[in-house]
């Protein structure tokens, strides 16, 4: 009886009081899952190859698969021969992945659109903080605003916070703090020192580097 087996197992993770309500079908590993609450789930697409070699009767079972995609490397359908190519693959396996495109500008200069920074939904997510996170630590903290062109935008530019989310092939030019603004953070005499030290540190070593030059 199913009442019976979540109970067992909700005893066996020292749970002997829960409400527990199940919004659909699961499994025993999904539930367990959720009472240990240290997995996570990742997305999955499956890759039929040689397609080329079965009936199309078989390619059309396994295309209607869930989380699954049909193709051929050696005729190179929906798989391209170059692997800078863009086919099917690459893209269902983008949007799997929940990546997007981030474009960054300087000031009174054009953006980058060589190397652009690609975001994931599934791992830090999309929005300016990750941009900033995946750019320098030190770009989060002296974060003033972001100015904003492209589909999340409601217009051209648009000047953002942290949380605003952002869109595939976005462009952002990053306005970070003013020295006064900087002076006015809580943590600025500890951030100060610690550049000031890592600077010092630096210069020490290239004396030190130049004198081992100097005997040798």
């Amino acid at each position: 009886e199913p009442e019976k087996l979540v109970t067992q197992i909700l005893r066996e993770y020292k749970v002997v009081s829960a409400d527990v309500l199940a919004r659909e079908e699961i499994t025993v590993d999904q539930l367990v899952d959720v009472v240990v609450g240290n997995r996570q789930y990742k997305p999955c697409l499956y890759l039929y190859n040689k397609i080329d070699t079965i009936t199309i009767e078989e390619v059309d079972q396994l295309a209607r698969q869930p989380h699954s995609i049909v193709g051929s490397v050696n005729k190179h359908w929906n798989i391209a021969e170059d692997p800078l190519q863009d086919d099917l693959l690459k893209q269902t396996m983008w949007k799997y992945l929940g990546l997007t495109r981030v474009y960054t500008k300087r000031k009174g200069s054009p953006p980058d659109l060589e190397e652009p920074v690609i975001l994931s939904e599934i791992r830090k997510g999309t929005t300016v903080k990750s941009l900033c996170q995946n750019i320098s630590t030190q770009m989060l903290r002296d974060l003033n605003y972001a100015l904003v062109w492209g589909t999340s935008a409601k217009h051209a530019p648009q000047r953002c916070g942290l949380n605003h989310c952002l869109e595939d092939e976005d462009v952002v030019q990053i306005v970070t703090k003013t020295v006064k603004q900087q002076q006015q953070d809580s943590k600025y005499g500890i951030i100060a020192q610690q550049y000031q030290d890592k600077h010092s540190k630096k210069r020490l070593e290239a004396k030190k580097q130049k004198q081992k030059k100097l005997r040798g």
